[in-house]
């Protein structure tokens, strides 16, 4: 029998995806348990229709995302901190500090997208990658200034 599963089951298939499995398996588990419903010209139209859905918004996101890499882009983010001789940072500067200045910026980004690989130690301009999509990766310019 036809299947069309509803959510992902271990071993069987993920969500959406169209499977052939045993008639008593589908009927006395999948079709039971509302995991996977039977693929009749109706449930695969809905199919049809929802993935073209979700298409359009993944686009939609992605379409988003490039718009704001280009303003990230353009940006400048301005950091104070204390500074001892020769430039260099008490300290330094974090993910978690960048991702909060951004959001006084109305920009809502999780710390954990800001990639930093160890905090920032001196004055100056720094250059940090910000994943704003799996897709899309921005560089913005950090500037530290002496408090």
């Amino acid at each position: 029998m036809k299947v069309i599963f509803l959510k992902d089951v271990k071993g069987k298939g993920k969500k959406g995806e169209l499977k052939d499995v045993p008639d008593g398996y589908a009927r006395n588990y999948l079709l039971k348990n509302n995991l996977a419903v039977e693929a009749n010209k109706g449930n695969m139209k809905s199919l049809e229709k929802k993935q073209e859905s979700e298409e359009r918004q993944a686009e939609e996101e992605l379409k988003q995302a490039e718009k704001m890499k280009e303003e990230l882009e353009n940006k400048t983010i301005e950091l104070t901190a204390k500074a001892g001789e020769g430039g260099r940072l008490f300290g330094g500067v974090t993910n978690k500090q960048i991702a909060e200045q951004l959001k006084k910026d109305n920009y809502k980004i999780d710390k954990r997208k800001i990639e930093l690989k160890e905090p920032i130690r001196a004055l100056g301009y720094t250059n940090v990658n910000v994943k704003v999509h799996p897709k899309v990766t921005a560089v913005i310019k950090v500037h530290v200034k002496e408090a």
